[in-house]
């Protein structure tokens, strides 16, 4: 039975491919009856025009749906729409989660003044320090980021990702010319862009896959308990060992080395202030309770 992967899912239609060839499908009628739904980046047994199953995915991404990712490229912008913290942190979380790697790329620097410039790359320098991979061009699209970013998607499979207006498909266009993905004007009301991609679909590029999404703005709650949150801030980990309590969660325990170095400026506090709400959000959420079939 031939094997494939999924490139594109619209309109109930499936593109898969194998062996250099690609297949229109669609997926098998008890699909829905046993809440099976196949996404982009599902490895597949299909036959006569139907996808028959989906092979156990690695990891799940739901927004946007892409399965099987090895790494990813958060696009945040540093204005129009603004910079958020809280999201790009959100976002660093819910990849580590999936055991995704993170690409930081700070979008737009160059229409800022020098003092604003100087501030995002303050930023920017932040997150390489803790360990991220972190793109931040002075000038936009400069061909050497470019290339350094063309060299971290050699193999792998990429899901670019950001909110709408952030420039993700500008950044497409760039790394691979000729692909002219439409790109959307950010509305001066709301600061937010208009979603200049509809679907979700793999690219092939520098001998790697690489996902173009529909921009979103959040994320639910993560599926991660209170108790390892903190696993998921690098500079929490890294600093922890000095805690008065080994099992510090870092919130209300005294003496705790983390509290210490967020007032004393050594760790960002939109980092904390991220993962106290986070906290909260999964402390404070009700059980999911699954039926019995």
């Amino acid at each position: 039975m031939p094997v494939g992967k999924i490139y594109q899912s619209l309109g109930g239609f499936y593109d898969i491919a194998s062996h250099g060839h690609m297949y229109r499908t669609r997926a098998r009628g008890n699909f829905r009856a046993k809440r099976i739904k196949p996404i982009v980046g599902d490895v597949v047994d299909f036959k006569s025009g139907y996808v028959l199953s989906v092979h156990r995915r690695i990891n799940r991404l739901s927004r946007p749906p892409l399965a099987n990712l090895t790494q990813a490229i958060i696009v945040t912008s540093t204005q129009e729409p603004r910079f958020s913290a809280g999201l790009l942190d959100r976002q660093l979380v819910a990849l580590g989660v999936q055991h995704i790697k993170p690409l930081i790329y700070f979008s737009k620097l160059d229409l800022l003044d020098p003092e604003q410039q100087a501030h995002y790359l303050k930023i920017a320098k932040y997150y390489h320090d803790i360990g991220y991979d972190v793109f931040a061009p002075k000038k936009a699209f400069c061909p050497t980021t470019l290339d350094l970013l063309k060299n971290h998607l050699t193999g792998q499979e990429t899901v670019v990702m950001g909110q709408t207006g952030v420039g993700k498909s500008s950044l497409l266009n760039h790394l691979k010319p000729g692909l002219n993905l439409k790109t959307g004007q950010v509305s001066k009301a709301l600061h937010r862009g208009k979603h200049t991609t509809r679907r979700v679909h793999l690219i092939i590029m520098n001998h790697g896959l690489i996902a173009d999404t529909p921009g979103f703005s959040s994320y639910e709650i993560l599926n991660v308990d209170i108790y390892h949150l903190k696993n998921y801030f690098p500079e929490f980990v890294k600093n922890s060992s000095r805690c008065k309590f080994r099992e510090c969660l870092h919130v209300n325990e005294p003496k705790c080395q983390i509290k210490q170095m967020v007032k004393d400026g050594k760790i960002m506090k939109s980092r904390y202030d991220t993962y106290l709400h986070l906290f909260t959000l999964i402390k404070n959420r009700k059980p999911i309770y699954h039926k019995k079939h």
